[in-house]
């Protein structure tokens, strides 16, 4: 008899635990990316508006992910490039960049100077060098610019360049990497980027991540 009643209840103890609702985690953490509505930042958080995909052959995917504009590796360029005109002098453009994957340049960034365009080249040719591509047809590897840096993966860089009155300044945070007046130099950009023309991001044969793309008008 007792046996009997101790079975009963153990199956009704089972009978609600099983029917019972499952408790809600307490882990509260959202990924709720906010959408920047300054419009002196280019890239939105969000979105590729006002970004078209460069057609490289052989590109990388491109997307936006957790609040950065992601370029795959590809064999070759994977990049962007802004839609609107901008600027050709008295601006800075400024972004954060890391590098994911790769070891060659995480970000290469087009850009204009009167009526000519340049490409600062951050981490090439091996994934260290540093300058501008092309300066009297030399490129990044072999003009005045060039410079070295080490660079860490998956750490943000703070790359941000100045045109002003003739003269274009490179900083990599907060750091002079390139100081070089234009004077009667011919600038250039070699023709794997031609497609970022007037202004645009690419990356060679390495995966990148970017966020805080931004315009201002100096002077």
């Amino acid at each position: 008899m007792i046996k009997n009643i101790l079975l009963s209840g153990l199956i009704a103890v089972c009978l609600i635990s099983c029917h019972s609702k499952p408790e809600k985690s307490t882990d509260q953490t959202t990924n709720v990316i906010e959408k920047i509505t300054d419009p002196s930042y280019l890239f939105d958080g969000v979105s590729l508006d006002g970004w078209e995909i460069a057609d490289f052959a052989l590109q990388g995917s491109v997307s936006v992910k957790k609040g950065e504009l992601i370029l795959e590796m590809g064999d070759g360029c994977t990049g962007i490039t802004w839609e609107n005109d901008p600027p050709v002098m008295d601006y800075r453009i400024s972004l954060d960049a890391k590098r994911v994957d790769g070891n060659d340049f995480f970000c290469g960034l087009t850009f204009p100077v009167d009526n000519e365009f340049c490409t600062l080249i951050v981490g090439g040719w091996g994934g260290a060098l540093i300058g501008l591509s092309c300066i009297d047809g030399r490129d990044a590897s072999d003009n005045e610019t060039t410079g070295r840096m080490n660079f860490q993966d998956n750490r943000w860089y703070h790359i941000a360049i100045e045109v002003s009155n003739g003269k274009i300044t490179a900083m990599i945070d907060d750091q002079v990497v390139v100081d070089f007046t234009k004077r009667n130099h011919r600038l250039s950009v070699r023709p794997e980027v031609q497609f970022n023309i007037p202004l645009g991001i690419a990356t060679w044969r390495t995966t990148a991540a970017y966020k805080n793309i931004r315009l201002e008008i100096i002077g």
